[in-house]
This record gives structure tokens, sequence and C-alpha cells, in this order.
């Protein structure tokens, strides 16, 4: 929540900065679309959102899921012609449209928060890249049920606790584990008969 904190001070006190903007957005409205060579790291003060990818047949995915504090852009994916990549709301959404340019050089105003700003948004970047990270390790597990557990693992590892509520309904779990969802709701109903885990829900007891 320390991030969040020191954002917080940008909306509450309407702090200004040439790099930087803030705007809000309604359920289902399109946050921002992947442009190459934008250079644009966006974070989310309030709400939720999703990544979602559209192939040039027109098949969608949802690459990643977004919930409050987190950073997003061009900056953790490559941009390619033959996709194209949106954010998009699940719910209303405050977000900040912060330049590349914040982290390599100083405002021409002064900007008492600058560097306090500045040390955050890395620490958050460091933070996506370990998310990033973890996603790739899930993803080259060969079976459904050790992508399960591994992710089962990276969510109760992430909340301190073995019990913990999906952030994703269980068909965008399949997606995000890329994975058949029929085969995915078996393979759960083996690990909970099996003693693995116990599903209630969205929510999992990981044992």
């Amino acid at each position: 929540m320390e991030n969040i904190c020191v954002f917080d001070t940008l909306f509450e006190e309407n702090f200004l900065c040439p790099k930087m903007y803030k705007k809000s957005f309604f359920k289902g409205q399109n946050i921002t679309s992947y442009v190459e060579n934008r250079k644009q790291i966006c974070f989310l003060k309030e709400g939720c959102a999703d990544l979602i990818r559209t192939d040039f047949n027109g098949d969608v995915t949802t690459l990643e899921y977004y919930k409050k504090g987190d950073l997003f852009g061009e900056l953790f994916y490559l941009i390619t012609s033959n996709t194209q990549l949106n954010v998009i709301a699940k719910e209303e959404c405050e977000v900040l449209f912060i330049s590349y340019d914040f982290l390599t050089s100083k405002c021409n105003r002064i900007c008492k928060q600058h560097n306090i700003i500045e040390e955050t948004i890395l620490n958050l970047i460091f933070k996506r890249m370990i998310i990033l990270t973890n996603h790739i390790e899930i993803l080259t597990k060969k079976s459904i049920r050790e992508k399960l557990l591994s992710y089962f693992s990276t969510m109760a590892f992430q909340k301190s606790s073995k019990t913990f509520t999906l952030p994703l309904s269980l068909t965008a779990l399949a997606t995000y584990l890329n994975i058949d969802r029929s085969a995915m709701m078996r393979e759960m109903k083996y690990l909970e008969e099996e003693g693995f885990i116990k599903k209630e829900k969205r929510k999992i007891t990981l044992f």
C-alpha cells in the first residue's frame, strides 16, 4: 500500500507535472492501446483492468490482469503488427499516465515529489517484471496440473496465505494459463478429490 500512498498525493493535492496526467474510465472503456515507441507508463490508481490481445484472425486472449497499484504499458510487451493490445477497464478506474522522460530528466518546474515518485515507479517496474517472469515460468509447465499448482503456489505466496480468492474468472484463468477451460475444470476437480486443494467458487485453499 506504500506505493499507492505515494500516488495518493498526486490525486488528493491535484499535483500536476508536464510529464504526467490523470484520467478516469468507466467499466468497459479502453484505457490505452499499446503503440510502438510511445514511451508511456500507466499506474492504476483505482479499479482493475485486463490486457487483451486480438490477433489477425480476430481471436481474443486475456494476457494480464491489473489491480489497484499496478503498472502497465508498452514497456512490458513486444509490440508487433500481427496483434493488437488493449487495456480494458473491468470497473471504474483512475489511471495516471507517465512519460518515460519523467524517469530520465527533471521537470522544468520544481516538483517536490519528483524524486519520491521516480523511486516508486522504478520499484513498481521491478515488481512487474517479477510478475511477468513468474507468468512465463508457469506457462513453461508441461501439464495442466503443474500449471495450476504453480499458479496457486504463486498466489498463496503473494497473499501470504494458503487461502486466497482467484482474481480472475475461471474462463479468464484458463486463458491466462493457456489451457482448455473444460480440461482445467476437470483437473481442479481431481486436485480437490485428491486433497491438494479445497475450492469454494473462486476461493482456493492450498494444502
